[in-house]
């Protein structure tokens, strides 16, 4: 079968051949009908070699979508032909933060080698993948796989970001997203369709900035030091209740922190390595910082029921799979509007 896998340090992704997977006891195949293209796999393939830790080669892929194609020895929950979803951050499935449904923190997987698919696992960008356990899977329904499968980790993501903070994202809040692309036009239609907060993007390119007004935000300014004056202005002089911040660099993070109010939320998402002072000096009273990780398994059942009641939806730009090296060529460039899917 066909797959695109990183194999070389510091080197583009490649399509190989490799051998078709055979399910185990207790896994499930399935037969790929859509995979979502993200800054995480550009991070983990722009690390140096003293850092990398996922293995070689690596099927990229962590959002998957499939039919059940075959079914390993005890299987049960799921049938051929089945549409689904893969659920990404697995855990051991036994300690008390899995029997939550919240496998993305567990404490025991990086101690058991249990990792996700495409960020140590064989991922979705193949023809075929294997799923560990059918619990990873959760039905897709009648939702198209191809404009959908992102919601697994760009819809998840933002959805436990802002699930968080929406106490306070009461009727004249105000919520800042900082980054529009792939996660963060996402974000907007969260926020519009769960709260009542008048949510401002930020972004550097007037483009993305246009991509955030069609999915609903308020209002767009560019990301820098004048963007905090806007804030204050639409908030009276007090900053935002809450500041998503998608994109996790040094530059954001001071802009966010510049922004957020007494007892404010600013939520760092993004893979950035930007670091923040903490203390009583620093930022105003009762404000918290998060970084939230990934998403719960029962949250993903209710991203794909906003997405079913047309709250949410992915903008999405396709490419076969003997194209994917080039949809990676175009997230570098920040050239892609929403989110690149690759279809084998």
């Amino acid at each position: 079968m066909k797959a695109l896998q990183y194999r070389t340090i510091g080197a583009p992704p490649e399509v190989v051949e490799i051998e078709t997977p055979e399910p185990g006891p207790g896994q499930v195949r399935l037969k790929v009908t859509a995979a979502g293209v993200c800054h995480s796999d550009e991070f983990i393939m722009g690390l140096p070699e003293d850092q990398y830790v996922y293995g070689l080669p690596l099927t990229l892929g962590h959002e998957g979508a499939g039919i059940v194609d075959k079914l390993g020895e005890g299987v049960v929950g799921v049938q051929l032909g089945d549409s689904v979803v893969v659920y990404g951050p697995w855990g051991c499935g036994t300690c008390y933060a899995c029997s939550q449904g919240k496998e993305n923190y567990c404490p025991h997987a990086a101690d058991l080698g249990i990792a996700p698919p495409g960020l140590g696992s064989p991922g979705a960008m193949a023809e075929y993948m294997i799923v560990d356990n059918p619990r990873h899977l959760v039905p897709l329904g009648d939702l198209d796989p191809v404009t959908n499968v992102s919601l697994t980790d760009a819809g998840l993501t933002p959805y436990h970001a802002i699930k968080h903070s929406l106490p306070k994202l009461v009727p004249g809040s105000v919520a800042v997203v900082i980054g529009t692309g792939g996660l963060g036009h996402i974000g907007i239609q969260i926020l519009r369709a769960m709260t009542n907060a008048t949510v401002v993007a930020l972004d550097v390119n007037e483009d993305k900035l246009q991509l955030a007004k069609d999915v609903g935000a308020h209002h767009v300014f560019l990301s820098n030091n004048d963007a905090i004056g806007e804030v204050k202005n639409l908030t009276h002089g007090l900053g935002a209740q809450a500041v998503f911040d998608f994109v996790g660099i040094q530059p954001t993070m001071t802009l966010g922190q510049a922004m957020i109010r007494t007892e404010g939320d600013q939520v760092l998402v993004g893979v950035g390595s930007g670091s923040l002072p903490v203390g009583m000096l620093d930022k105003p009273y009762e404000a918290t910082v998060r970084s939230p990780y990934w998403g719960f398994r029962s949250e993903l059942f209710e991203v794909l029921d906003l997405a079913r009641s047309g709250a949410v939806h992915v903008e999405t730009e396709v490419f076969t799979l003997d194209d994917a090296p080039r949809a990676y060529e175009k997230l570098h460039a920040g050239n892609l509007r929403g989110r690149a899917v690759i279809v084998p």
